[in-house]
């Protein structure tokens, strides 16, 4: 999985969940009465693993390294019917995005999509119960209690989904990282060779009265992603959580505009076919190297229905253009 650097996008820890804690089986004594009645306490329940959401966290390299995670027992009741003390819960704080999955079957719990969102992701035991709840008309001072219930042990695998207003999707060398850098104030790594960018970089783009939305650079595609090929799954998984799609085209490929998109397109929709769905942007990046004459030649075959824009990146040309064009999408 995507694991390089700062940014973890998959991790599989063990959970264990606290057991409860036994209840009492304490018959009541004082100055007067050597036998009394049943008095013992409940036990508590054992300690919870939570999930909670955090909107300042963009990865989960903070629990790459701790493989376990161990909640607190419960305490068992006491004698005049005092209840066990409750065992401490685990709380893993983790971003927006990040989906729990049953590690043995692939099948997702649940995902985290607000700020302080809390979900229990394995239960505690149960406290037992003391022995004044088995108090009946024919058994008067009952001498046992309920033992607590034991914790959980489970495998659990925690999946990022990059949370993102824009994604950029292309084949490697498109002109993403080059955009990112100079329309945010991100610093991705780049250079004129395949899969540059291997792990997702986000940036927050400014506009027009101090609003702004967040533009992530998702590592290019090839052909046959969807299939797994090349970096596959890991990352077309991104492409899922953003609002508007931005196509990067560059102007000397070797197709024309239209075939390429169709690929790329395509590409998506095998994965999942609701994709198709999201709001798409075409944008024709590298326009620095098209005189008027080539522009408009390529420009008569375009998609139809499909919004788009020349850009050059290098030279700053049509920077402003895309944010609104964006910025009408996201809206």
């Amino acid at each position: 999985m995507s694991q390089s650097g700062n940014f973890v996008d998959y991790v599989k820890i063990c959970c264990r969940s606290g057991n409860g804690g036994a209840g009492s089986a304490y018959l009541h004594r004082d100055k007067k009465t050597s036998m009394g009645g049943p008095a013992g306490g409940d036990g508590a329940r054992g300690g919870h693993i939570i999930v909670k959401g955090n909107a300042q966290l963009w990865t989960l390299l903070h629990l790459k390294f701790r493989k376990h995670i161990t909640a607190g027992n419960g305490g068992a009741g006491g004698a005049t019917m005092k209840s066990g003390k409750m065992g401490d819960d685990q709380i893993l704080e983790v971003p927006l995005g990040t989906i729990l999955k049953n590690a043995e079957t692939g099948e997702t719990v649940f995902e985290i999509t607000h700020d302080g969102e809390e979900k229990i992701l394995v239960d505690g035991g149960r406290g037992g119960l003391g022995n004044w709840h088995f108090k009946s008309a024919t058994n008067q001072t009952p001498r046992y209690a309920q033992p607590g219930e034991p914790g959980k042990e489970e495998w659990k695998i925690l999946e990022l989904k990059v949370l993102a207003d824009v994604g950029l999707v292309g084949f490697p060398n498109a002109g993403k990282s080059t955009l990112l850098s100079v329309i945010t104030a991100a610093k991705p790594e780049i250079g004129d060779y395949p899969f540059t960018t291997i792990v997702p970089n986000l940036g927050i783009v400014a506009y027009r009265g101090n609003k702004s939305f967040v533009m992530a650079d998702i590592p290019g595609i090839i052909e046959g992603a969807s299939k797994g090929k090349g970096l596959g799954f890991r990352f077309l998984r991104h492409i899922e959580r953003n609002a508007v799609l931005l196509f990067m085209i560059p102007a000397d490929t070797n197709r024309t505009v239209k075939e390429e998109y169709r690929i790329l397109l395509n590409e998506l929709e095998v994965y999942n076919p609701e994709l198709a769905q999201k709001p798409k942007v075409l944008a024709i990046t590298k326009a620095d190297l098209l005189d008027a004459e080539l522009q408009k030649e390529i420009q008569k075959e375009l998609p139809v229905g499909l919004p788009s824009i020349f850009i050059s990146s290098v030279m700053q040309k049509g920077m402003q253009e895309l944010k609104d064009l964006l910025w009408k999408e996201i809206v």
